[in-house]
């Protein structure tokens, strides 16, 4: 059942409770994750209105919605239900979920360092103090000193973004101090993806070498690395460097172990004991560098193609850990994941710019009878505005691919990248 407005329901079984605050994008999949963990699943929405960027929460696959943004009423509306796990179903909720947690006497990752673990400056400051290896930076409401800042740093190129937002949202490369200027007044000038104003920018030093994420799931500090993906990203002629690929890397091909043993440190010095962590590190001259790491499910997750490249998945991963602890540290604390099959997943990017008058669903089906192709997935009805892709979410669809067969693999994917672009037709 799905309410609109906070209850007083109490729980009518012994059946563990699991809460998923604001559960947008891959948070989708933690219903049926807990739910196969053998929990009974709450959502919350934490403000009135659905937010209209993200891909909305699937309500139909909870007990109950609760509608309320006074977190002190909140704390009572769930006090009743004792849950296993208070979890953020999307990068906005990080904060909210660790005080909601933390205030329930639940596991928790805790408020001490629940800032750093959102906001982008924070976080490679902790990582300073802890003695982390880290990248230089500076943060600033003000356009001119970001600029000051990225001449004094004296080398070129630098990276300006907002402060708390995801999905490359509002990411530039600059080379140069006009660059710079006109990135910080753009992303002051605007929102983020989850609706809050840019009220500071960041701007940070370039840092040179492959990219990596590191997926984990920690249970009270007992960690299983679910999996490491090379980034394929595409520089725009606008500074911004978009998502392409993310590919599935070898558990023992380098620098895979370089990587987690510097993920571990990360994690220790931003206190994470509990869920799950999506952590973007670039490999360069000096070792791996983090550019930022989320306490949330990988945006990319899809349980059905992680199972079969991996065995499991990030989402199932987490609900084992707060459900049933003792079997999560018996099989996976301290365990590295096992590639089973070659996989990519592509984000299809754009130039089309319009209405959406048709979806060419022959198209959909040539390129989902692909040999690798697991999922394709499209995000754009008839209709739906589209515009030249930008960042992740305004990539044109997702298409996951995965074999045992690195040439098909790469066949089938250079075939997805000439169909891609007949997918929609334009009004």
């Amino acid at each position: 059942m799905t309410t609109a407005q906070p209850t007083t329901a109490q729980p009518t079984t012994a059946q563990p409770t699991a809460v998923v605050v604001d559960g947008y994008s891959a948070g989708n999949f933690y219903p049926a994750a807990f739910t196969a963990a053998g929990a009974r699943v709450i959502h919350v929405q934490s403000t009135p209105e659905l937010i209209p960027t993200m891909l909305a929460p699937d309500l139909t696959a909870y007990a109950e919605n609760i509608v309320c943004s006074d977190e002190e009423r909140l704390v009572e509306l769930l006090r009743p239900y004792a849950p296993v796990a208070v979890v953020p179903g999307q990068e906005s909720a990080v904060q909210l979920a660790d005080r909601l947690s933390e205030a329930l006497g639940v596991k928790s990752n805790g408020t001490a360092l629940s800032a750093a673990r959102r906001d982008k400056y924070e976080m490679i400051e902790a990582l300073r103090r802890a003695g982390v290896r880290c990248a230089e930076q500076f943060k600033s409401d003000d356009a001119d000193l970001i600029v000051k800042w990225a001449q004094d740093h004296g080398t070129w190129p630098v990276v300006v973004k907002p402060i708390s937002s995801a999905a490359s949202d509002g990411v530039f490369v600059c080379a140069g101090a006009e660059e710079v200027g006109a990135a910080a007044r753009r992303v002051l000038g605007t929102r983020d993806i989850f609706g809050s104003a840019n009220t500071e920018v960041l701007v940070q030093e370039y840092l040179r070498g492959q990219e990596y994420v590191v997926d984990t799931v920690s249970c009270d500090g007992r960690r299983y690395v679910s999996g490491v993906w090379k980034y394929d990203k595409i520089l725009l002629p606008s500074g911004q460097n978009i998502y392409n690929r993310d590919i599935l890397v070898s558990q023992d091909e380098e620098p895979v172990p370089a990587l987690i043993e510097y993920i571990h440190e990360v994690l220790d010095a931003l206190d994470v004991r509990w869920g799950p962590a999506h952590a973007e590190v670039i490999v360069t001259e000096r070792g791996p560098v983090l550019v930022e790491i989320a306490t949330r499910l990988n945006g990319q997750l899809n349980p059905g193609f992680q199972e079969l490249c991996l065995g499991n998945d990030q989402a199932g991963l987490t609900a084992l850990a707060y459900t049933r602890p003792e079997e999560f540290v018996r099989e996976y604390a301290g365990r590295i994941y096992r590639k089973l099959r070659s996989a990519y997943s592509y984000n299809p990017g754009t130039t089309l710019d319009g209405v959406v008058a048709e979806v060419d669903q022959d198209v959909v089906a040539r390129i989902n009878a692909l040999p690798s192709v697991f999922l394709t997935s499209v995000k754009y009805a008839p209709g739906a505005r589209i515009r030249p892709t930008t960042d992740l979410l305004t990539a044109a669809m997702r298409i996951y691919l995965t074999s045992d067969d690195d040439r098909q693999l790469a066949a089938d994917y250079e075939t997805a990248r000439e169909l891609k672009d007949s997918v929609y037709r334009l009004a």
